[in-house]
């Protein structure tokens, strides 16, 4: 059994094509991971990748708690179970079973014919690897056999055996092992419907049963939905999002999960939302649809995208819009529909129409909707009726770039504020600006982003919520009658509480001056060099000299030594070759720099004071340079940054390395 850790995995193949980009997730023991999106995402690639099957062009891999990102299939204690079964049409299905085990070692000590443990000279068990021998065999293969009611079907071949059946030789061959992971690769798409829906539950059981990890990979999102604790859905090589299934539903992070997850598919339109004091007017493009809604059902939304000349996606899942007549007639939000057509499914209808009373409701245009209607419903085509949109399933989507404009987990909180002079004041709250914040005078706009907002401060506010994220404690808070979010480590009693601001992670729009916050990282560009020097090394337990190479991060003409677990993974991330001939980033926190008298050469400018911190602006070549200090420096100084929490850049073909 083990955990695993996927940290900034690349596939990158010769010709520059990126298979997987960035990929990062934390898999914990026991989980049912799935992998799901369209043909060619990178799915397949990632799980190859995690069996060894594929070469890792830059990341790390971890099971457990050891890298194995060169480390053999054979030695990484995986099985895995193949789309097309793979197996040996000559064998016995108890042949199938055993050959694994057939082919491996197990560790064991050395004995004699009456089966007691050999001695060495210091009275130690004498350590061997050995074959199972035929009695453990038996006993493994027909403990898999039972697991998956195969014990019946042993001596057959697998031609004398459905599809289900073989797919269970298939999921024996790799439990028999009782491996650390399971990796399943689309074993279910060779089957019909119904024994695909048998076989699903099937795998759920045997997951249960077996405890261990399961990282099962598919492009068919029902089973994705049914099957996973997590899903990771994949498109062009990009993690798009990973949650639970319901989450995915529910929150869908970016258009393409929001489309991708759900039968029928989110309804999409097209629109503009317009804020009007404590309303938002809603409008449909292409149509005349418009409905109004309290801001307060919308406060997550950007507020950027609530003045009405930006173009959004509106979504709406098919159950989210009814045609019942009780809902409609006390539904706030009502839409005009012209109905094209309808589909019977038993235990629900689908109604196709269109909010363009001139739209035909068949092509998939910005103003056909699919309405999910309970029961057998006849609906006369070309009909005009009124549909009840339930707000509370509303989705919100940038034109562009297709994310959620109304994050689970808001990104900032934009707030009216006045400054004069050094105070800031907002939401009736007045505050100190530090040193280093230096604005006109005027009103404008305070951008403070949620992980600004801190519970030491002596600012009064009001802990109206909390709601647990993935991990992430999102605080809803009263200030003067306003919402203001807030991210903390653990939840917060209700009531009163003091909050501060981290102002260097604030924004400021007054008139035309705009106040930027901190970077989080400092990037510098270089290159990677190699220098053997003369060393005494000892090898025989003689010394001698000989030249041991050493290898350098190269900033500014400064070689800073780089520790092995920088160097190797770079190594790993070129095959060794363009190592030396490349352009890197490399990026350390703010923290990571010491002042020193050697270094990388850069002019202190000035000293940024934040009240609980300092920090030292500098420039080295072209690059603003930020450092953690107390000190006030002006004029030529040396920085040096600590390798070891180096990040590595390769900029060439833009992959994290480390």
């Amino acid at each position: 059994m083990a955990n695993l850790s996927l940290k900034h995995i690349y596939k990158v193949y010769p010709n520059g094509a990126k298979a997987v980009n960035d990929f990062n997730m934390q898999i914990s023991d026991k989980e049912f991971i799935v992998f799901v999106g369209p043909s060619g995402c990178g799915k397949s690639t990632t799980l190859r990748m995690i069996a060894g099957l594929e070469a890792i062009t830059a990341g790390e891999l971890k099971i457990g708690d050891m890298v194995v990102n060169g480390m053999e299939p054979k030695d990484r204690d995986i099985a895995m179970v193949f789309q097309n079964y793979a197996l040996y049409p000559h064998m016995t299905i108890f042949e199938n079973l055993a050959f694994g085990l057939r082919m491996r070692k197990i560790p064991d000590i050395k004995k004699d014919k009456e089966g007691n443990p050999i001695l060495n000279k210091k009275g130690k068990e004498i350590p061997i690897m050995r074959h199972y021998n035929k009695k453990e065999l038996a006993e493994k293969v027909n403990e898999a056999a039972e697991i998956l009611e195969i014990s019946e079907y042993l001596k057959r071949k697998p031609k004398e055996m459905s599809g289900g059946q073989r797919q269970r030789v298939a999921l024996g061959r790799a439990i028999v092992r009782k491996p650390k992971v399971m990796l399943l690769d689309e074993p279910l798409s060779n089957l019909d419907a119904k024994l695909r829906t048998q076989m699903r539950s099937e795998i759920v059981k045997l997951h249960k049963k077996l405890q261990t990890t399961f990282i099962y990979v598919t492009h068919d999102q029902v089973e994705a939905m049914t099957m996973g604790t997590r899903i990771v859905v994949m498109k062009d090589g990009f993690v798009k999002q990973i949650d639970t299934p319901k989450n995915l539903y529910k929150y869908p992070a970016n258009k393409f999960v929001a489309g991708f997850i759900g039968t029928p598919q989110m309804n999409f339109f097209e629109g503009t939302l317009t804020k009007i004091k404590d309303m938002v007017q809603i409008k449909f493009m292409y149509s005349d649809a418009e409905i109004t809604v309290p801001y307060s059902m919308l406060m997550k939304t950007l507020p950027e995208y609530l003045d009405g000349t930006k173009v959004v996606y509106i979504g709406f899942r098919a159950e989210a819009i009814s045609l019942d007549e009780e809902k409609v007639k006390t539904s706030k939000t009502k839409i005009k529909v012209r109905i094209s057509h309808s589909e019977e499914l038993g235990t629900e209808t689908l109604v196709y129409g269109d909010i363009n009373m001139e739209g035909d409701g068949f092509a998939e245009t910005s103003t056909r909707v699919i309405i999910k209607s309970a029961g057998f419903n006849a609906y006369e085509p070309d009909t005009i009726c009124e549909a009840a949109l339930d707000i509370q399933g509303i989705h919100l989507f940038d034109k562009t770039t297709e994310e959620s404009i109304m994050p689970r987990v808001p990104k900032y909180n934009n707030l009216d504020c006045t400054i004069k002079g050094k105070e800031l004041n907002f939401l009736g709250k007045t505050v100190t600006l530090p040193e280093a914040i230096s604005c006109e005078s005027g009103k404008g706009e305070l951008i403070l982003p949620v992980n600004a907002v801190h519970f030491h401060g002596d600012i009064p506010a009001e802990v109206v919520d909390n709601e647990n994220i993935n991990g992430q404690i999102l605080i809803s808070l009263d200030l003067n009658g306003s919402r203001v979010y807030a991210l903390s480590d653990q939840p917060q009693k209700k009531g009163e509480v003091g909050i501060g601001i981290d102002f260097k992670k604030i924004i400021v729009k007054v008139g035309g001056t705009e106040i930027q916050p901190m970077p989080d990282v400092n990037g510098l560009e270089g290159t990677f060099v190699m220098e053997k020097i003369l060393e005494t090394v000892v090898k025989k337990e003689k010394e001698r000299r000989e030249r041991v190479a050493h290898y350098y991060l190269q900033i500014e003409g400064v070689k800073l030594e780089a520790p092995a677990s920088v160097y190797e993974l770079m190594f790993a991330a070129t095959s060794g070759r363009k190592v030396y001939n490349s352009t890197f980033k490399y990026e350390w926190s703010l923290y990571d720099f010491t002042i020193s008298n050697t270094g990388i050469a850069a002019e202190a400018l000035e000293m940024l004071d934040y009240g609980t911190e300092k920090f030292l602006r500098c420039q080295i070549g072209d690059t603003m340079v930020y450092v953690k200090t107390d000190r006030e420096y002006r004029g030529k100084i040396h920085l040096l940054p600590d390798v070891s929490k180096v990040s590595v850049i390769e900029s060439e073909r833009q992959i994290r390395i480390v």
